[in-house]
């Protein structure tokens, strides 16, 4: 197993960074979240964003960023857990979205690659999570696999929004139609494989105030740890990645992502 200190990147010192999306609550962590805390402060991955999945993760999220420094919680219904959703699930988001600690309605979006999730169900919860989102301005933080044309769509139909596309996964045309409602493109794991040539040219050619930096941890595994759980650590190789391949220093990169997920979600800058 590579170690996961900060130096093991060829990295001289540790950046400050936020994992603008990591599921730390999951349950692939019980036993050993606190040593995986430990590692991402030694790689320098001090604020982290954990977003909810269904009404079931809300308490065990608030929970979870009450008792770790550095946790922010974000809560939504995700599209891939459908099954689990009821309509009144919407006003007990809004109830937990007003407790003032929240920062993002999230994880939230559209999914067309399992082909048996209902899309129209998918696209009432989208839209009316988006609605609330406007309602108490908080950022969306949002999953889009095979379906960001219409995830685009249903953003512009609900004007004055803010957030994140979490994984990006699109054509740079996607991603210029989403600069031009001001939102961002979250990065992680994919990008360091070298075979994820479109991707890849997303990153090296965007513009760095839409990037943000991610995990999207236990999954997602960098490129080199294949099967393998992911963790906030690894955010330092997927640094390292980003910055060689926008021939940015890797310095330069962390500031700019941090700066950007402090705007967005209106975090304390990390120390």
């Amino acid at each position: 197993m590579e170690s996961s200190h900060p130096r093991a990147t060829g990295l001289p010192t540790a950046p400050l960074l936020v994992d603008s999306h990591v599921h730390l609550d999951d349950g692939s962590f019980d036993a050993d979240r606190a040593e995986v805390l430990v590692r991402a402060s030694d790689a320098g991955v001090r604020c982290m964003v954990v977003p909810g999945i269904d009404a079931a993760s809300w308490g065990r999220i608030a929970a979870l960023c009450t008792r770790h420094g550095g946790l922010h919680p974000a809560y939504g219904l995700h599209p891939l857990f459908l099954a689990q959703h009821r309509p009144e699930h919407l006003g007990l988001l809004r109830e937990r979205l007003r407790d003032g600690n929240t920062v993002a309605l999230g994880e939230i979006g559209l999914d067309y690659y399992v082909a048996d999730l209902d899309r129209d169900l998918q696209q009432y919860y989208f839209e009316a999570q988006l609605e609330i989102a406007r309602e108490l301005d908080l950022p969306v933080i949002v999953h889009a696999r095979r379906a960001v044309e219409d995830v685009v769509l249903a953003l512009r139909r609900v004007p004055g929004l803010r957030g994140v596309v979490h994984s990006f996964a699109g054509s740079e045309q996607q991603a210029e139609r989403l600069y031009e409602i001001g939102f961002f493109l979250g990065m992680g794991g994919p990008v360091t494989y070298p075979r994820a040539k479109r991707l890849r040219q997303v990153v090296a050619r965007m513009p760095i105030e839409h990037l943000l930096l991610e995990t999207d941890a236990p999954d997602q595994p960098n490129a080199g740890h294949q099967g393998a759980r992911n963790e906030p650590a690894r955010m330092r190789e997927t640094l390292q990645a980003i910055a060689e391949l926008r021939g940015e220093s890797p310095e330069a990169v962390a500031a700019a992502t941090t700066a950007n997920a402090c705007r967005l979600f209106g975090l304390p800058r990390p120390g």
